[in-house]
C-alpha cells in the first residue's frame, strides 16, 4: 500500500488539513474559524487542543485511523533561522516553539499538532520549509542597530512551491532562474531566489501592509506615539501582527467586502487596496535590486491574488522588471506533503536541530 501522509497548516483564522496517498490528495479541506470564537483564547498556543480536534475530526469524517499514517508534516512555523527543507520534530524545536522565542504566529501550531498525531499514529513528525527557513548573505543581515542582525521571514513553503511550477512550466529549473516571489494573504511577505537560493525578503514587520498586519512605519512616529502608551508588550505585538493593516483601518480582514466596497463608491477603501498594492510593488522593486535587475520573473500569488483588479494593479507597476505571472492561491499542503513524502521514502534527507546560538540560528546534522 502507498504511503498515506497527514498535513497540517494553521493561519490566522483557519487551519487547512490535507490527506495525500502518496502525491495525490485523499481529502484537503480549510476549516473557518470565527475571530469571535478564536477570541476567547488567551493566546495562540491555547488554541492547540481545539484546533486538533478539527484534525482528528476531518481524519475520522473520512474513515481514517490515526494509526494508518505513514507520516505528520505541519507548517513549520516561526522557527530559528533554519536551512530550507525537512527537518524531523524533535524536543530542541518544541522548546522553541512552545515558548515563541521567535514570536507568535498561528503556523507555530502546525508542528506542534503534528506532533502529537505522530506520537499516537506511531510514526514521525516534521516539518518542511519552515517560515524562517533561508540563511541570508553577511551583506542582508546589516542594520544600522549592532544588536539587530536581519533574519529572513517569508512564506518559503508557497514561494519555492509556487517558482518550481513556474519553472517547469516554462521547461527551466527553479535552481538556473532568479525569481521575485510576492506572497499575499492575513500576511504579506516577498523573496528573491538567485538560481534557486534565498537571498533577500521582505517580511510582514518591515513591508507592506496587510489585511491584518501594520507592516512596516517610520521608526520615529512608532516610537513617539507609541513609547509613552503604556501599552504592554504583548499588546503592542498584537497592534503589529494581527490587529494592524486593514482591521486596524476598517475594523475587519474581509479583503473582498474592500473589493467590493470600493468598487461601490467607497474612497476609504479604495485608497486602501491601492496603497496595499503601491506598497507591494514598491517592495517588489526594492529586491530586484539584490539580483542588479536580472529577474527572470515575478511571481504575484496567495489568497488576494484572486482579486483580479488589485494583482494586476501591481503588475501594471513591476512589469518592467521582468515578466510577471499571477498564481492564485496556495501550494503549501501539496508542498508539506511531498516534502514528507521524499523524505520518509529516502529521496531527500531530513535535517534534526541540535542547538541554537544566541542570535537564533538553528545547528543541525542530517538525520
Amino acid at each position: 500500500m502507498s504511503e498515506l501522509i497527514l498535513a497540517i497548516n494553521p493561519g490566522s483564522t483557519s487551519t487547512k488539513i490535507g490527506l495525500f496517498r502518496e502525491y495525490e490528495p485523499v481529502f484537503m479541506i480549510n476549516v473557518e474559524h470565527d475571530r469571535e470564537e478564536l477570541s476567547k483564547f488567551p493566546d495562540l498556543p491555547s488554541q492547540k487542543e481545539f484546533r486538533l480536534g478539527h484534525v482528528l475530526k476531518a481524519l475520522e469524517d473520512h474513515d481514517v485511523k490515526v494509526s494508518e499514517l505513514d507520516g505528520v508534516v505541519g507548517r513549520g512555523g516561526l522557527m530559528p533561522v533554519l536551512e530550507t527543507g525537512g527537518y524531523e520534530f524533535n524536543d530542541v524545536m518544541k522548546g522553541w516553539i512552545s515558548a515563541e522565542k521567535g514570536g507568535s504566529h498561528a503556523s507555530n501550531l502546525g508542528s506542534l499538532m503534528a506532533d502529537l498525531v505522530a506520537r499516537e499514529a506511531g510514526c514521525r513528525a516534521f516539518i518542511y520549509d519552515s517560515v524562517a527557513a533561508g540563511r541570508l548573505p553577511e551583506i542582508a543581515k546589516v542594520t544600522g542597530y549592532p544588536e539587530i542582525n536581519r533574519k529572513s521571514l517569508s512564506h518559503v513553503l508557497n514561494s519555492r512551491a509556487q517558482s518550481i511550477i513556474l519553472a517547469e512550466k516554462q521547461g527551466k529549473k527553479f535552481e538556473d532562474m532568479n525569481v521575485i516571489i510576492a506572497h499575499l494573504g492575513g500576511g504579506i511577505s516577498l523573496s528573491v531566489y538567485e538560481k534557486g537560493i534565498l537571498q533577500d525578503s521582505v517580511g510582514d514587520d518591515n513591508g507592506p501592509f496587510s489585511p491584518e498586519r501594520a507592516g512596516g512605519a517610520p521608526l520615529m512616529d512608532f516610537v513617539n506615539i507609541f513609547y509613552d502608551s503604556g501599552l504592554p508588550k504583548k499588546d503592542l505585538k498584537k497592534k503589529m501582527r494581527g490587529a494592524g493593516g486593514l482591521m486596524a483601518h476598517l475594523g475587519h480582514t474581509d479583503f473582498r467586502k474592500v473589493e467590493d466596497d470600493a468598487a461601490a463608491g467607497d474612497e476609504k477603501s479604495a485608497l486602501l487596496m491601492s496603497a496595499m498594492a503601491y506598497n507591494i510593488a514598491k517592495s517588489i522593486g526594492s529586491l530586484a535590486t539584490v539580483v542588479s535587475g536580472k529577474v527572470d520573473a515575478i511571481i504575484i500569488t496567495g489568497g488576494l491574488a484572486k482579486a483580479k483588479g488589485f494583482a494586476k494593479e501591481i503588475a501594471d507597476r513591476v512589469c518592467f522588471i521582468a515578466p510577471v505571472e499571477v498564481m492564485p492561491g496556495e501550494y503549501e499542503l501539496e508542498a508539506l506533503a511531498g516534502g514528507c513524502l521524499r523524505i520518509i521514502r529516502g529521496e531527500e534527507k531530513a535535517r534534526r536541530l541540535t542547538s541554537i546560538t544566541e542570535d537564533g540560528f538553528g545547528v543541525s546534522e542530517f538525520v
